[in-house]
């Protein structure tokens, strides 16, 4: 398992909607958002990506000493950005991008959800953790 990954997912209009941290915590303040820099720097780079692909999942987008950023882009233009370690294998990344793909879009054509408000359902984030726990 990578030491830490951060999930993070964009809406079209460059909103975070969800975000989360697993694995261990890093113990300095600065290291701390080190995930969140990484993931709102790459942001640039998957707009432009994202016109001149036809690939849903970007991988390996950007680096940043031994973090990695991947990206699931959706039809929408829905960005889902992974930050992880360098050791993980980009075939369980794949496979963990299509599980929580599923879980977007349940969560997203919920008649009850407000299209770019914050996803703060409970239920999304334990499935998003245990997603984690299992191929991270």
């Amino acid at each position: 398992m990578a030491s830490t990954a951060c999930f993070m997912i964009v809406s079209k209009n460059d909103i975070p909607i969800y975000e989360a941290e697993v694995g261990t915590v890093p113990k300095k303040e600065d290291a701390a958002h080190q995930h969140q820099f990484i993931l709102h720097a790459a942001l640039d780079i998957v707009q432009d990506m994202a016109w001149t692909t036809s690939a849903m999942f970007l991988k390996a987008i950007d680096r940043f000493n031994d973090l990695v950023v991947s990206v699931y882009v959706t039809a929408g233009h829905i960005l889902s950005f992974v930050s992880t370690d360098l050791m993980l294998s980009l075939f369980f990344l794949r496979i963990y991008t299509y599980e929580k793909r599923v879980n977007i879009l349940q969560t997203l054509l919920n008649p009850l959800y407000l299209p770019g408000s914050r996803i703060t359902s409970s239920h999304f984030d334990t499935k998003v953790r245990a997603l984690a726990r299992k191929y991270l």
